[in-house]
């Protein structure tokens, strides 16, 4: 494949709207399935490293991971259940909500890194909300 022809290939798999809900819950799957784990496994360095109280960290890596597997099931059926894509598209939009008033509030105590770690989250996390919306726009 050349340079020139890979954007013409993602273009032409991200047209139709039914493919880009199946990317966009498989990438959010997948990104946020390995958040929750490393959440997990890492509660404690995480812990020093953001400033995030380790029993907390542990919850939200239970959640995410949980979170993860839902938006890979939505993702899975041959016809994508329009209704699933949206609750997942509200739920993303309910997370950046919350990680940009937790560190406005300062409510979790975050360092500096932590700080930076959830507003980038937020945005990854807003990016699949809109390619989801995006997604369900153009299956109209």
């Amino acid at each position: 494949m050349t340079a020139a022809t890979a954007p013409s290939r993602l273009s032409a798999l991200l047209a139709s709207g039914e493919n880009l809900l199946r990317v966009s819950l498989r990438l959010d799957a997948v990104v946020t399935g390995a958040n929750g784990l490393a959440y997990l496994v890492l509660a404690q360095p995480l812990e020093r490293l953001l400033g995030l109280d380790a029993t907390i960290g542990l919850a939200i890596g239970a959640f995410l991971t949980a979170y993860g597997l839902a938006v890979a099931l939505v993702g899975r059926p041959a016809t994508i259940n329009r209704t699933a894509v949206a609750a997942v598209a509200i739920g993303n939009l309910a997370w950046v909500l919350a990680s940009l008033v937790a560190v406005a509030t300062g409510i979790l105590g975050l360092t500096t890194v932590g700080s930076v770690w959830a507003v980038l989250q937020a945005i990854t996390v807003g990016g699949f909300a809109a390619l989801q919306y995006l997604g369900l726009r153009r299956t109209r």
